[in-house]
C-alpha cells in the first residue's frame, strides 16, 4: 500500500496494491494492520455506509459535532471530487481544504480523520461511495457547512449547476458553523 500525506498532513491518501491479470484484478482495500503500522492511524471502524449518486450531485460538507466521525472513503464505480476540510479551531491548517479524484479505476482511498468536514462531488454519470465510520450516525450531532462558503474557496470542478439536498443548501458558513476545538 502506497501512503502519501496530503498538504493537510492528517488527511492521508492510500493507495493499494492491485494485482490484476486477464481475469480481473484483486486488493485489500482495508487491513487494519497495515493501516495501523503503515499509516500511522489506529481506527476502530464500526459502521459501513454506501451511498449511490449521479452526474453533478455534491455531498456535502458533513460532519457530526456529537459522536465525530473519522471517515476511510472509496468509490467502487465511477469517480468523484473528494474534500476534507480542517474545522479545528486550533489547527494550523483551520479552514484549509484538499480534494482529490477518487475512482473505481484508480482505487485509491482518503483517511479523513475527526475534526474535518467531508463532501464530494461525482463527475462521472454515477458514482458509488463506500466509507468506513469511526462511531456511529448521531443525527443529533450532523452539521453541515456550505458547500460553496467564499471563505473556504473550494475549487470545485464543475461542469454544470451541482444537485443538492434541501439539507446541503442549508448549511453554515465556516464562520458560523458549530465546529471543533
Amino acid at each position: 500500500m502506497s501512503i502519501t500525506r496530503t498538504k493537510i498532513p492528517e488527511v492521508i491518501q492510500l493507495e493499494p496494491k492491485v494485482f490484476a491479470d486477464d481475469r480481473g484484478f484483486f486488493f485489500e482495500a482495508y487491513n487494519q494492520q497495515k493501516f495501523t503500522q503503515e499509516a500511522g492511524i489506529a481506527a476502530n471502524f464500526v459502521q459501513d455506509n454506501h451511498s449511490y449518486s449521479k452526474q453533478n450531485v455534491l455531498r456535502g460538507l458533513h460532519y457530526q459535532i456529537q459522536q465525530p466521525q473519522g471517515k476511510l472513503v472509496r468509490v467502487i464505480a465511477g469517480t468523484i471530487f473528494d474534500v476534507a476540510v480542517d474545522i479545528r479551531k486550533s489547527s494550523p491548517t483551520f479552514g484549509k481544504w484538499v480534494g482529490y479524484e477518487l475512482s473505481a479505476e484508480n482505487k485509491r482511498l482518503l483517511w479523513i480523520p475527526i475534526g474535518f468536514a467531508h463532501g464530494f462531488l461525482v463527475l462521472s454519470e454515477t458514482a458509488e461511495v463506500l466509507y468506513k465510520t469511526t462511531d456511529y450516525y448521531a443525527p443529533q450531532g450532523d452539521r453541515t457547512i456550505l458547500w460553496n462558503d467564499p471563505d473556504l474557496a473550494i475549487d470545485w470542478p464543475l461542469s454544470a449547476t451541482p444537485i443538492l439536498s434541501v439539507k446541503d443548501q442549508a448549511g453554515k458558513s465556516l464562520k458560523t458553523a458549530e465546529i471543533f476545538d
